[in-house]
Parts: structure tokens; sequence; C-alpha cells
């Protein structure tokens, strides 16, 4: 019989980092950034609802059909985790998997640039990772969380949905807390954390107005915050976070920003011009400069001011991809498809 452990197991086999099961198409894998059929046979929806039932708690089915959409961790027999979205299309169930590393990997292992061990090593202050969804967010984060656990004596709280990578404490004590399982809400979580001692706290994702507000009070208060936003650039990151203040706060919230932000780490993750997949990185570090355009509400001129910020350790999207096509780790064609802005191929060539 069809089993879910069974399909994870296959997806882990063969280093996908996804799995799809939609009623009436054949399972599919993501490997490498792209989709592809695990076999030719389509899965009914009775087979999916029948797997599902069988993988998860009564009540937590219950609360599936009730909600309509569930997110949970999941680990199968050889120790793998992944990461499950469960919902409904077309009125059939369906489900996408995130694979887990086993491995926490190291900053070394993501290739973080010098500049990011410093945002590491902050008393205070709010360090965001950005980029779309399937860019590596987690892993990078995962990388630098452990970074501070394997070189600092810190009390570190994570609040996650769902905790994907378990840490096992080295110089650090760590604290992860899901949700739904440890809290009921990510603001509950964060208007309690204060109690908690907290040296280091780990915002899954900053969903919305609430969240967001939360977490910038709690870098306003004497902690490290690292957190993760849906936005595809630097800029795009403060403007989303302003603009989701009302008109009569927006100020009030650019100041706050110019003085909390450490920097923003926006992550792509790009075909490989071997096999995998690289990460390409935009960083920008919160000089003196950047603050004054912040709280001046000239957001618009933060890319200029990243691509003269190479001695402060800012990087464009556009100078990170130079430097891929440099080192042979992606091609002429996907540099020109994610630059930001098209410039003529002779230009490109030289």
């Amino acid at each position: 019989m069809l089993s879910l452990d069974s399909l994870l197991q296959q997806a882990a086999k063969k280093q996908a980092s996804d799995l799809h099961l939609i009623a009436d198409l054949p399972p599919y894998l993501r490997i490498n950034g792209i989709l592809t059929e695990l076999d030719k046979k389509p899965i009914k929806a009775n087979e999916i609802e029948a797997l599902v039932k069988k993988s998860i708690s009564d009540e937590k089915f219950e609360k599936f059909i009730k909600t309509k959409e569930l997110d949970l961790a999941y680990e199968i027999p050889d120790g793998t985790r992944f990461r499950i979205n469960f919902h409904w299309e077309k009125n059939t169930i369906s489900l996408a998997a995130r694979t887990i590393p086993l491995e926490i990997p190291t900053m070394e292992d993501v290739e973080m640039p010098e500049i990011i061990y410093d945002l590491c090593s902050y008393d205070r202050g709010l360090v965001l990772l950005t980029g779309p969804t399937g860019c590596g967010k987690s892993t990078s984060l995962a990388a630098m969380i452990n970074y501070i656990n394997q070189n600092r004596k810190a009390n570190i709280i994570t609040l996650e949905d769902p905790i994907e990578f378990v840490f096992k404490p080295i110089k650090s004590i760590m604290r992860q807390r899901q949700l739904g399982n440890d809290m009921l809400t990510f603001e509950d979580g964060l208007v309690h954390v204060l109690r908690q001692d907290p040296n280091v706290i780990m915002v899954g994702e900053m969903r919305n107005l609430e969240t967001i507000a939360a977490t910038i009070t709690l870098a306003e208060t004497g902690h490290l915050v690292f957190a993760t936003l849906h936005t595809y650039s630097a800029a795009q990151t403060i403007d989303r976070i302003i603009d989701i203040f009302p008109p009569h706060q927006q100020n009030q919230v650019r100041m706050q920003i110019s003085i909390t932000l450490k920097g923003i780490i926006s992550q792509r993750l790009l075909p490989s011009s071997g096999e995998g997949r690289v990460a390409a990185r935009e960083i920008l570090i919160n000089t003196p400069a950047i603050a004054n355009l912040i709280r001046e509400n000239k957001v618009a001129q933060i890319n200029t001011a990243i691509q003269t910020g190479a001695k402060e350790g800012m990087i464009t999207m556009d100078s990170a991809l130079g430097t891929l096509l440099k080192k042979g780790e992606i091609t002429q064609k996907t540099m020109e498809e994610n630059m930001s802005v098209a410039k003529p191929k002779s230009r490109l060539l030289s």
C-alpha cells in the first residue's frame, strides 16, 4: 500500500528538495530546482486522503479538515525530517513536503561572506534574511544560528512553524518553540519571550503587522533578533516593513528600523553551471548613510548606497552574480536572467 513514508524516503534518496502530491497527477519531486515525475502512475484523491490519515494523528487530521491548512514537521524512520504543508485543492487533499537536511550546515557549507560572521557577533539589533519561497532562507538562517551556538555562551530562543532543524546545545543553551504545540500564536510567543532571559531570538517568519511590530520592539530592547521575510531585495524589504504599518506610524517605524537594523541578506537559489544550485546574496549593512536614507524615506537610493558600500561589506545582487560567473558557478544566461537591470550583452561579456 502506498505510504507517505515510502514516498518521502524516495525523495530523500534522490536528494529532492520537495515532494508534491496532487490528485490525479503522478507524485512530483523537485530536484536541483526542476520538477520531475517520481513515476508515471497518477495518485488518486482517495489514496492521498488515506496516506494522510495514516501519517498524522486523528486530532491533527480533524484540525486539518476544519482549518483546511496544516503545517507540521515530519520525520521518517531513517531520521530525515520534512516540513509538510497539507492543503485542499479542488476539494481534494494535496500536500507539499520540503526536505530538511539531517546535518545543520556550517557557514562555510553555505558559503556565507565574511561580513555575515560580523552580523552574528552583535549583542543586539535586527538581522533579516529575505528571499522568495524555496531560496534556502531556512538553511542559511540555521547555519547562522548554529554558528552562534558553537561560538558564544548565549540563551537562544527560536519561534518556528514548524521546527525544522533541531539544534543541539554546544556553547549556548537552546529553546525551540513550535507554533501550535508550544505557543498559540507568534504574537504570544514574542510578547512572552522577554521573560525567558533571551540573548538571541529567531523568528521563523515575520507574517503580519503584529509579528513585525513585536520583532522590531525586541531588537530595540537589547536583543539580537533574526527573522525572515518573503521579499526580493534589501530595498523592497524596508519598503514592505514600513508599508504594512498605518500611515501615522510610518515615520516612527522608519526611525526604529534606522536604529535597530544591522543588516539584510537577500538570497536567491540559482541553477549551478554544474550540478545542484548555488546561492546568490545581496547584502545591506546598516551604515550611518543607510540609516539616514531610511529615516528620510529615500529608500529608492539604497541600491546606489549598496553599490558604493563595498568597503563595509555590502554586495549588490548584480555584483554577487558577476562573482559567481567569474568563479564558473553559474552560466552567462543565468546571470542575465537574474540581474536587477538589463544591460547590453557587450557590457555583460566585457
